[in-house]
């Protein structure tokens, strides 16, 4: 990765925000690399960077140590803390007396519940909501949140390989602690890892969707991408009045 690969990026970010007369980026934040690269991105574009964290029985104190080295770096940075424990409460309380009480719902709804306060936020500061996920995650296996954490206005890295959010962030003098990281996406009480969730490390996901049929992980890829397919493909529509 080089200096090219994250001008690009910058000013496609900086592009669309002047185009669509957007004043600020919201980006929710958790620690992890992902989030840790987009929001120094949006913060190298000069544009007011409002990163968010949104803690929901359990704080991430990676979290606090990007907010602390974007504070620390960049001096357009607006930060902003929420715990929403209580909200999440009264949420799984209705959620319960509804016998809806799948632990799977529970964990995509602490996502979508920290959607919705990031584009209330954007709302209120005339910004969009920027997404974190990379295309291992989000185009190769679709792992996230559908109306969730893929609920988003752009995807600045979305086409970038988990390796290559690493390069950039070395580029971009992410924290240690951050880049060693192992990836989680926080929506667990049990700190589950990503590679406990997917059966592979994003290493051998990378590998799968490089070589395909070639690669020993393949079968596993493919088995995930199939399952999750439905949240990378539009919306399907039935066309009554197309003629087809």
């Amino acid at each position: 990765m080089n200096d090219k690969m994250k001008d690009k990026i910058v000013e496609w970010i900086k592009d669309y925000a002047t185009k669509h007369d957007k004043t600020s980026l919201v980006i929710g934040i958790s620690g992890g690399i992902d989030s840790a690269v987009v929001s120094a991105l949006c913060a190298e574009t000069g544009i007011t960077t409002i990163p968010v964290i949104l803690s929901i029985w359990s704080e991430d104190l990676l979290a606090f140590e990007q907010m602390n080295w974007l504070d620390d770096n960049y001096p357009n940075i607006e930060g902003k803390v929420m715990n929403m424990n209580n909200i999440f409460r009264k949420f799984t309380h209705f959620a319960n007396r509804l016998n809806a009480n799948s632990e799977l719902g529970f964990a995509n709804s602490r996502s979508r519940v920290r959607m919705a306060m990031l584009y209330q936020i954007a709302q209120s500061n005339n910004g969009l909501v920027i997404g974190t996920g990379n295309k291992v995650e989000d185009f190769g296996v679709g792992f996230f949140t559908k109306w969730g954490d893929g609920g988003v206005d752009i995807s600045p890295i979305g086409d970038l390989y988990k390796s290559e959010v690493y390069d950039l962030g070395a580029d971009l003098g992410i924290p240690k602690h951050i880049m060693k990281a192992a990836p989680t996406d926080g929506l667990w009480d049990d700190g589950r890892t990503d590679e406990e969730q997917l059966g592979l490390t994003y290493d051998q996901l990378e590998d799968a969707m490089k070589r395909g049929k070639d690669s020993e992980h393949y079968e596993r890829y493919k088995e995930l991408r199939t399952a999750n397919l439905h949240k990378m493909e539009p919306i399907p529509v039935c066309l009554t009045n197309s003629g087809k």
